[in-house]
């Protein structure tokens, strides 16, 4: 079926070829090695961030249970689980490095993907530096490349598909792991089209599951399948060029008729989605779209000294987008508190801050915190006495007991990100929380030196070594 004259509902021009070929045209040619200074230190802030938060989300519970149930035992590969002394295949590791990365909600994220842009990409690319020995600069290089590729998914998509209630993280991020493979296994042009309309097949990931076990196992599964579509195509395995564009193909069945814009995948580009300023890193480990509302009321609470026992009511404003999903009044697990607007803004107003410890053994059921949930409401800017606000504004009000209203505010607040990103030494101490009682302090030491510098790194074999930890699933094998 020729492309030419074809109307999907969406924005769609006369193209002379499927959308695919055309894409994997310009990842082939990308030249990420050329970004600018400030692009590569986004690049290695991304990927040691990743490090860090599968290091602390290896020993969670949704991990344990993955690694259990797979069977896996004793050394079945090559690949490193990071934070463990265990191995297994390119495949099965990335499977669970991947659920481990986003099990504690607490890694980086994007406004225009509508997700969480590294961890798709890094733990394939872990698995594949092992086996094919890739640099610093072809890791550097293939994960500018799987970037690229999620953000014109994305954008090709966005809003809509993420209004839908699909996870753009799996659904979309799929893309970048199949882009992002298919240039570390140094995939030609066909092989790698061939690689995305696989992965296409594959894409899943609803958002009905946030706050279970079964919102990280979105990241495993669809960086497992993405890595398994670039396997696939550079062994000759086929698949339809035209898996996007088809009536029957992605962005119909995912979107539905008129609700993309598949000119996107056309556009010979300049500047890369690595230099947006909104790829932000998370100060806090719970869902980014509560990230405004935390600093906003933190902010209140230092200017106006707010002593929590003097609080009659808190009101929340946020993007209907942000409430959709985390307007969770009484969070009744762990993972509920995370997705819960309501109790990171109190435990915020309580304790300045929200780290670890507040998603650990409990602690939402704190009766402090409890009580002060009782006194919270949450509403989307534009309702009925509400003020206005974009996607990532928040707005706090507290009404004190004495009868004194005060406000705070935080607009276009996109995690640590922009003007607003984190240090080096801001980073550094989040990778070190996170490697806590994973890896020795030297390892961790050297993990992050390595990782500031990876595009001079010529031989990673070092990194991999620091990365097998003291943490062992042997104690849970059996379930």
């Amino acid at each position: 079926m020729s492309n030419q004259g074809m109307n999907m509902g969406g924005r769609y021009t006369n193209f002379l070829k499927p959308a695919l070929d055309a894409f994997s045209e310009q990842m082939v040619k990308l030249r990420p090695e050329l970004i600018s200074d400030g692009a590569l230190q986004t690049v290695k802030f991304g990927i040691a961030d990743t490090i860090g938060v599968t290091l602390a989300g290896i020993s969670e519970p949704c991990t344990q249970i993955l690694y259990a149930s797979v069977g896996l035992s004793g050394e079945t590969g090559d690949s490193v689980i990071i934070g463990t002394g265990h191995k297994a295949s390119a495949l099965d590791a990335t499977l669970i490095n991947g659920t481990a990365s986003h099990a504690l909600d607490f890694d980086d994220f994007s406004d225009v993907f509508g997700g969480h842009q590294s961890v798709p990409i890094v733990p394939a690319l872990l698995a594949i530096a092992q086996n094919e020995f890739l640099s610093g600069l072809e890791f550097v290089n293939a994960y500018v490349v799987g970037l690229e590729a999620e953000h014109r998914f994305a954008e090709a998509l966005n809003p809509t598909h993420y209004d839908k209630g699909w996870h753009p993280t799996s659904t979309l991020g799929i893309f970048g792991t199949a882009a992002a493979a298919a240039r570390a296994l140094k995939l030609d042009q066909h092989q790698t089209a061939t690689a995305l309309a696989i992965a296409s097949s594959l894409a899943s990931g609803i958002k009905a599951n946030f706050g279970t076990m079964t919102k990280p196992l979105h990241v495993g599964h669809s960086g497992r399948s993405g890595l398994l579509a670039a396997f696939l195509a550079r062994n000759s395995f086929t698949s339809n060029h035209q898996a996007l564009e088809h009536q029957q193909g992605f962005v119909n069945l995912f979107n539905g008729l008129g609700n993309f814009n598949i000119d996107v995948f056309f556009e010979n580009r300049q500047s890369l989605a690595i230099d947006l300023p909104t790829l932000g890193i998370k100060q806090y480990p719970c869902c980014g779209s509560t990230h405004p509302a935390i600093n906003a009321v933190t902010e209140l609470k230092r200017a106006h000294e707010i002593d929590s026992a003097n609080v009659e009511k808190i009101t929340i404003y946020i993007h209907a987008r942000r409430l959709q999903h985390t307007n969770n009044p009484r969070p009744k697990t762990t993972l509920e508190a995370k997705f819960s607007l309501q109790y990171v803004v109190v435990k915020a107003l309580v304790a300045d801050t929200i780290g670890l410890k507040d998603f650990q053994e409990n602690a939402f059921l704190d009766p402090k915190l409890q009580e002060l949930l009782g006194r919270v409401n949450a509403l989307p800017f534009g309702a009925q006495g509400a003020p206005d606000g974009e996607p990532w504004d928040a707005e706090v009000v507290v009404v004190l007991k004495s009868g004194e209203t005060v406000r705070g505010r935080v607009n276009n607040m996109v995690g640590r990100s922009g003007a607003n990103a984190m240090s080096v030494l801001e980073l550094k101490q989040k990778f070190d929380d996170c490697a806590d009682g994973k890896i020795t302090n030297s390892q961790r030491d050297h993990v992050f030196e390595l990782l500031m510098n990876l595009e001079a790194v010529s031989d990673l074999t070092k990194l991999f070594k620091d990365l097998e930890g003291s943490f062992s699933f042997s104690a849970i094998s059996h379930m």
